[in-house]
């Protein structure tokens, strides 16, 4: 009787410690979090097949996540924010988009002193907050959104070499009309490209700040001061020297990517991610991805390139304050930043270069593709303007830049417009 009740003794004993370890040490950390995309597209299809193999080798991780894109998913981040249902986890930026609603809910959490710097470059990660903090681990460097996109073989067969100075640039004018071709093509039509994939360098470099774009729309600088006036006034040289055709405020995007494509332009203006789009092959292969040369009253910031901090993960601060869900999460996306995983982005186009440190891009990248990362990794960046200005004041920039150009408005005019509006 006494054996027998001290197996039994026993027996209450194991399953008690069994059961202990399975509600204590094996107990499933959950981090909810909200992702981007959907089951049809890339980023979706990806975000599942990456959870799925970080979860089999991390079983006592649940990543509990809600995959929404597009319209859907800024909807559904106001209304969780508003009920007060936030997240753990979620897809984010730092700009007027991507940041406002966390840090208008108080929920953007700084990062920095979490972050492993033996695994991410820290210096490729911009600071997204007055002191520095970084406010999401961003998918790669910042997007470059003024990239002069030159065809090196047609400049060659005019007798002509890539640029040092816009003086250089106006010095091809002759042969460029003799030969039939443009100097600079641009998509005129759509007002963003005058203000993301132009004017937001030339601010940059006419300032000498490369922030001067966000110290305006604080208010700590004016839309009416001289460098942003001269900014503006920059389109109406250019015009005048031929190096834009005033006639460019009718070409749509499509339309400038197929005039450079087909060789009716010695340069493009776009952003890097045009890069992909270029139709001819053998003028994508002959393309340089290059930072414009250096303006005529410019004061600074030489070599500088606009861009905007990259989108990417980060944690709220609901998440980031509980210890266990925060290292889960952490863990998570440096799976989720891998070197295999990046790579595959870096290919297919969707980051500019990866912030992995010591990272070594594979040797049969594309040519343009190894430019982006070398132009992401050594130029200096400057503010993109709608990262921080928008709505009536941005739509006014936009619509004013194309009347510029088309000499139906004044720098002056425009820019006192711009002010007026930003201070409403």
């Amino acid at each position: 009787m006494k054996k027998t009740l001290v197996v039994l003794l026993m027996l209450v004993l194991a399953a008690t410690l069994l059961s202990c370890g399975k509600g204590g040490a094996g107990k499933k950390v959950v981090v909810k979090t909200m992702a981007y995309g959907d089951n049809s597209n890339p980023e979706g299809v990806n975000w599942v097949r990456i959870v799925d193999a970080f979860e089999k080798e991390n079983p006592n991780i649940d990543i509990d996540y809600e995959l929404l894109y597009d319209e859907a998913y800024h909807q559904k981040v106001t209304a969780r924010l508003a009920s007060g249902d936030v997240p753990d986890l979620a897809y984010m930026g730092a700009d007027a988009r991507w940041g406002k609603p966390w840090k208008e809910a108080s929920q953007q959490f700084d990062h920095k002193t979490f972050m492993d710097a033996n695994y991410y470059d820290m210096s490729l990660i911009p600071a997204m907050g007055d002191n520095g903090e970084i406010f999401e681990i961003p998918l790669g460097t910042s997007n470059i959104c003024t990239v002069l996109f030159a065809n090196d073989a047609l400049l060659k067969e005019l007798g002509l070499a890539a640029p040092k100075t816009y003086e250089d640039i106006v010095a091809m004018v002759p042969k460029a009309k003799a030969a039939g071709v443009d100097v600079i093509s641009i998509d005129g039509a759509d007002g963003w490209a005058w203000g993301s994939c132009l004017m937001s360098m030339v601010v940059g470099r006419m300032s000498g700040d490369p922030h001067w774009v966000q110290k305006a729309v604080k208010g700590e600088k004016k839309f009416t001061d001289p460098e942003f006036v001269a900014s503006l006034e920059f389109l109406s040289t250019m015009v005048k020297d031929g190096v834009i055709d005033a006639k460019s405020v009718l070409v749509d995007y499509g339309t400038n990517v197929s005039n450079y494509s087909n060789k009716k332009a010695l340069f493009m203006v776009q952003g890097q991610w045009v890069g992909g789009s270029i139709e001819n092959p053998d003028v994508a292969n002959s393309t340089l991805m290059l930072a414009w040369p250096t303006l005529p009253g410019q004061k600074g910031c030489d070599g500088s390139v606009a861009a905007a901090v990259q989108v990417g993960y980060g944690l709220t601060k609901s998440g980031g304050e509980k210890a266990e869900v925060r290292e889960a999460a952490l863990k998570f996306l440096q799976y989720f930043y891998s070197e295999p995983e990046t790579t595959q982005r870096l290919r297919d186009g969707a980051i500019v270069a990866p912030i992995l440190k010591g990272y070594q891009a594979p040797a049969d990248l594309p040519s343009i593709v190894k430019q982006k990362v070398v132009l992401a990794t050594s130029a200096q960046n400057t503010d993109v303007i709608d990262a921080f200005l928008s709505g009536a004041p941005n739509d006014a920039l936009n619509a004013g830049m194309q009347k510029i150009v088309s000499g139906q408005a004044k720098a002056a005019d425009i820019a006192a417009e711009v002010e007026g509006l930003a201070r409403k």
